[in-house]
């Protein structure tokens, strides 16, 4: 039976980075996938389960602006969305909603009757993408895609990864519904069960946008994994995950059915206590197109959740190949786009405070069907200018008796 896991994988040469500039060793960045065993039962509340709660260490600070926000360029639509009015749920480990970019902004709630504190640190690298505060005029370069969004924490493990279904999962869907959540992140995969089919059409009734991650493999499960839940069920937002130099990620899940992608390997983002800079999975990118969703669903507050996930694939940026779906996912032109059939009236100018901005979403340039149209259009310029110039020299020079190839004649004047 595969494992329910967290959907981050380990950054390559984690120790190596660690040893230069103090990042959290290669199990901070997220262990190699593997079965853990399976939860031991949950006590009742009144002897809840002892739990060691020792997420790896954090660095203390980020020095540059991630590749990932420069490449996304969220920030510009800030001046129209941030989110503001949109409930973007986290089901994952938990949340440090103490975290100094996140405090004041977070809501928990505790599946697993321990704590709310993240004990594996993946919810917050999640949270921190999705919806970290702008504190760059503080010298802290990571801001989150929706700010102004409210984030739900719905902790539902203590653990990296478990031999079969959780329980929790689905509860953790129904629960983050029923707290009016509009985009449920889920960087999570599960096998397929009744009760996970279940809470996600149960989700989608509350008219929530479920984004789930596509999964990550390593080189060992290449060839034998399939299809990740809850990111392959229908009208599921699966999320893959791409390299800065826009490639599949090679622990990208393309076996599961992927909508859209964004960037997932290299990533820089929250950390309990700190920030963790080299992550590296689907559940990262997922997180991308979270909060990339809070911001149309607060700019476009008519839209449904299967029109906001298709304005987010149509003006995603091209496929990259087999497991980028739509491709990279675009902010600025899946909030100002002006889609085919949904008209004027989707809320833009309402949600934004001003008038909505119509930009036709654009396909990224090809280079060899240019090259082919400019060398067409200069030879029929250059077509047109011979026939022109034909019907202008030509009877002059008859009229001087010019022949081709022959001087023409010289006028005799009459004596």
């Amino acid at each position: 039976m595969r494992a329910l896991k967290l959907g981050g994988l380990a950054a390559a040469g984690a120790l190596g980075l660690a040893a230069l500039i103090g990042t959290p060793s290669a199990a901070a960045v997220k262990p190699t996938p593997k079965p853990t065993g399976s939860p031991k039962a949950t006590p009742s509340r009144s002897a809840p389960p002892a739990v060691q709660c020792t997420p790896p260490q954090p660095i203390a600070a980020l020095q540059t602006e991630p590749w990932a926000q420069q490449r996304l360029d969220f920030t510009r639509v800030w001046n129209l969305t941030r989110g503001k009015g949109v409930t973007v749920a986290v089901v994952d480990s938990g949340v440090d909603a103490g975290h100094k970019q996140l405090a004041g902004h977070v809501t928990s709630i505790d599946l697993t009757h321990t704590m709310n504190r993240d004990c594996v640190g993946h919810g917050t690298a999640v949270a921190g993408i999705i919806a970290a505060q702008d504190r760059r005029s503080r010298n802290l370069p990571f801001v989150g895609v929706a700010p102004a969004a409210r984030l739900l924490s719905v902790k539902f493990t203590n653990q990296d990864h478990t031999d079969g279904a959780d329980p929790n999962l689905p509860l953790a869907i129904r629960t983050a519904a029923d707290h009016k959540a509009k985009v449920i992140n889920v960087s999570v995969t599960s096998p397929d069960t009744a009760a996970l089919r279940s809470a996600v059409r149960y989700a989608q009734a509350h008219d929530a946008l479920v984004v789930a991650a596509a999964g990550n493999v390593t080189d060992q499960d290449k060839g034998t994994t399939g299809p990740a839940y809850p990111a392959a069920y229908p009208d599921v937002m699966g999320v893959g995950s791409l390299s800065p130099d826009g490639s599949v990620a090679d622990s990208s899940n393309t076996v599961t059915r992927v909508s859209v992608s964004a960037p997932g390997k290299q990533v820089a983002t929250l950390w309990p206590g700190g920030y963790a800079p080299n992550e590296e999975g689907t559940s990262f990118a997922a997180a991308y197109v979270s909060g990339t969703a809070a911001l149309v669903r607060a700019y476009h507050p008519k839209l449904d959740f299967k029109q906001v996930k298709r304005r987010l694939e149509a003006t995603a940026d091209g496929s990259s190949g087999t497991g980028s779906g739509a491709g990279m996912i675009n902010p600025v032109q899946a909030v100002t786009a002006l889609l085919p059939g949904e008209g004027t009236d989707s809320g833009g100018a309402a949600a934004g405070g001003g008038q909505a901005i119509h930009i036709t979403y654009r396909n990224r340039p090809d280079r060899q069907t240019r090259s082919v149209a400019l060398t067409v259009t200069g030879i029929a310029l250059g077509g047109t200018a011979a026939a022109v110039a034909g019907g202008i020299f030509i009877p002059m020079g008859r009229r001087r008796r010019w022949k081709p190839g022959t001087h023409p004649a010289p006028d005799r004047q009459d004596s």
